[in-house]
C-alpha cells in the first residue's frame, strides 16, 4: 500500500453558551485520519483509540460513507472497482460534544477532493468547497468551521454561502469534562423548544456578541458575566443526568465560566487556574449526583485548524 495522504483534524466545542449553532472553538485534542491506496478492490476502514471497539470498519464509517459520497457526486465512482485503506487514530471521544462525528465528516471530505484534485484541494477556494459541503452535511457549521480553520471560528449561512470569521485568541485554557452517557444529537435537538420569545432572543444575541468580545480580549470578568444561555441549555441540562451539578461545582472550584460543550453531555470550563481540580470537582458531581462515571481533559485552545501532510 502506498501512503496518499495524512490530516490531523481537531476537537471543537461548538455553541460556547449563547452562540447557538453559530459560534464554536477547536481545542488541542486530534483525530489523525491517513489515506492508502491499495492494487485490490473497495475501501476499507481500521480505527485506534477512541471508539475503536464501536465504529464500524466498513462503508457505514463515516469518513468512509462521505468520501463515497462526495466522489460520486463528480465523477463516475465505483469503490468495488477502486482500492483505498483508510487508518483512524482517535483522540476524540465519541458522543462526546467534542465534534468527533465532524473531525470525520471533514476527513471524508478532504479525501474525497485530494482523489479528485490532488493539487488544488488545500487552496483557499478547496478549502471554501470543503466547508461549504461540510455545512451542507451537518446542516451548521459551528464545529466544522472551526475544526478546519483553528481557533474561535463565527460562523452562519446565507442564501447557500457559508460566511466565517475567524479570531485569534490570546492563551486560552479550558476543562472538558466527559460523563459516560449516551445523549444522541438527535434527542438534544428534539428536547429544545419550536419557538423562543423576543426576550430570550435578545437576551441570547446580547451574550454571544460579549462572549465573543470576553474571548478575544482575554477579559475573564467579562466571560464571567456574560456567558449565559436561554436557547438549549436550560432544555439540555436537566436531560444529562448530574450535569447541573456539574456545573455548579466547576463554578464553586473557581471557573471563571462554565457551559455544555455542544449539545453535550461534555461540560466546558473556561478557567485560568486549578484546572485539574476542576475536572476532578466535575467528575465528583457527575457520579454523586448523576451516578455517571467521567473523563475530564485539560486542553489549550488550538489556534490551527485541519493539518495535511502529502
Amino acid at each position: 500500500m502506498t501512503k496518499l495522504l495524512t490530516i490531523r483534524i481537531p476537537a471543537t466545542s461548538a455553541n460556547l453558551g449563547p452562540g447557538f449553532d453559530c459560534m464554536g472553538l477547536a481545542l488541542d485534542l486530534w483525530n489523525t485520519f491517513e489515506l492508502h491506496q491499495g492494487n485490490g478492490a473497495g475501501i476499507t476502514v481500521e480505527s485506534h483509540g477512541e471508539g475503536e471497539d464501536v465504529l464500524p470498519n466498513d462503508k457505514s464509517h463515516l469518513v468512509v460513507h462521505t468520501m463515497i459520497e462526495e466522489l460520486t457526486t463528480f465523477i463516475p465512482f465505483n469503490p468495488g472497482h477502486q482500492s483505498y485503506h483508510i487508518v483512524c487514530r482517535n483522540e476524540v471521544p465519541c458522543g462526546s460534544g467534542l465534534g468527533s462525528s465532524s473531525t470525520a465528516v471533514l476527513a471524508g471530505l478532504l479525501f474525497a477532493h485530494a482523489v479528485l484534485d490532488p493539487h488544488g484541494f488545500r487552496s483557499p477556494a478547496g478549502s471554501a468547497r470543503i466547508l461549504n459541503r461540510a455545512f451542507e452535511i451537518e446542516g451548521h457549521g459551528d464545529n466544522v468551521a472551526p475544526a478546519l480553520l483553528g481557533s474561535l471560528v463565527i460562523v452562519v449561512g446565507r442564501n447557500g454561502e457559508v460566511i466565517t470569521h475567524r479570531i485569534t485568541l490570546p492563551p486560552t485554557r479550558v476543562v472538558v469534562c466527559v460523563p459516560r452517557f449516551h445523549f444522541m444529537t438527535s434527542h438534544a435537538r428534539s428536547v429544545l423548544p419550536l419557538h423562543y420569545s423576543r426576550n430570550d432572543a435578545v437576551f441570547n444575541v446580547g451574550r454571544a456578541m460579549l462572549v465573543v468580545e470576553a474571548l478575544r480580549n482575554g477579559d475573564a470578568s467579562l466571560l464571567s458575566r456574560a456567558m449565559d444561555d436561554r436557547i438549549h441549555e436550560p432544555y439540555r441540562l436537566p436531560a444529562i443526568p448530574g450535569a447541573i451539578e456539574a456545573k455548579r461545582a466547576a463554578l464553586a472550584c473557581g471557573a471563571l465560566a462554565v457551559t455544555l460543550s455542544g449539545a453535550g453531555p461534555g461540560i466546558l470550563a473556561f478557567a485560568q487556574e486549578d484546572h485539574d481540580a476542576i475536572g476532578q470537582a466535575m467528575q465528583s458531581a457527575f457520579a454523586a449526583a448523576g451516578g455517571l462515571s467521567a473523563r475530564y481533559w485539560v486542553l489549550d485552545v488550538a489556534s490551527s485548524g485541519a493539518q495535511v501532510f502529502v
